[in-house]
């Protein structure tokens, strides 16, 4: 596939995985639309682009997924259909269900479902439209198996796959692609980020994270798994095995994960 002038839009793209996508699709010479909630590291990003002029910034709050159809109907009024949505912003967690507060799930189901949902949902019938586009959601080895610490985040990220699944099939024929991305362990800050039982962000990082793949490495394969219309990319280390010892030996696989504390 040729990027260049591809309108594309990703979400996450202050930092990680979403930062690094930006600067290979910038290279790409394609027309770049890039959010998150904060100007100032969207503006380094910009900034750090091979093609700066060619990036327009939208602040989104995901977690905010009802104000998402007004702050983006006057984006595709300026720019048109969008050709590539990259549904990459989230937010993690470690915390016990028993000890976690309600509100920690409503952040990981707003921000990592209703706020990926409510955007698809405005720039699908541009796609509809013009029949063609391609949509890639961020999703985990989480959306593949409940893991201990996370289970706000597991469950919003198995509710990407039911939700974008199906609208993958509706809209095969529309020439909609939707492809789903499970990485594992990336070197970025999530850990860092991620909430505890009171939803306060942690602080801390987990080893696991800190030896993970490279964003950059993510980002190309991202790129190439659009190329080749894949419809689901794995990527990481060791930790990916787990999606076929789940499958295949599901009482090992319980007594695994139970100590992944």
């Amino acid at each position: 596939m040729d990027f260049k002038n591809k309108k594309i839009w990703i979400t996450g793209a202050s930092s990680g995985i979403g930062e690094a996508l930006v600067y290979e699709f910038s290279k790409l010479d394609a027309v770049l639309i890039i959010s998150s909630r904060r100007m100032a590291e969207l503006q380094r990003v910009r900034a750090n682009c091979a093609n700066p002029d060619k990036v327009k910034i939208v602040l989104i709050d995901l977690e905010k997924y009802r104000d998402i159809a007004s702050i983006v109907a006057p984006v595709l009024k300026e720019l048109g259909n969008i050709d590539i949505l990259i549904n990459n912003g989230g937010m993690s967690q470690r915390a016990l269900v028993v000890e976690e507060d309600l509100t920690v799930i409503e952040k990981m189901i707003n921000i990592n479902f209703m706020g990926a949902a409510a955007l698809t949902k405005v720039v699908l019938p541009g796609m509809i439209a013009q029949k063609f586009g391609h949509i890639v959601c961020m999703s985990s080895l989480a959306g593949k198996f409940g893991i201990p610490l996370r289970s706000g985040y597991a469950a919003a990220k198995h509710a990407l796959h039911g939700f974008f699944e199906t609208l993958r099939a509706e809209n095969y024929d529309n020439g909609i692609r939707v492809m789903m991305v499970c990485p594992g362990y990336v070197n970025t800050n999530v850990a860092v980020n991620a909430l505890d039982e009171k939803a306060q962000s942690r602080g801390v990082n987990d080893k696991g994270q800190q030896e993970g793949l490279d964003p950059k490495v993510m980002a190309k394969k991202i790129i190439k798994g659009i190329e080749k219309e894949k419809l689901e990319i794995t990527a990481g280390g060791s930790e990916t095995n787990g999606i076929w010892v789940s499958r295949f030996f599901p009482r090992l696989f319980a007594k695994i994960i139970r100590n992944k504390k």
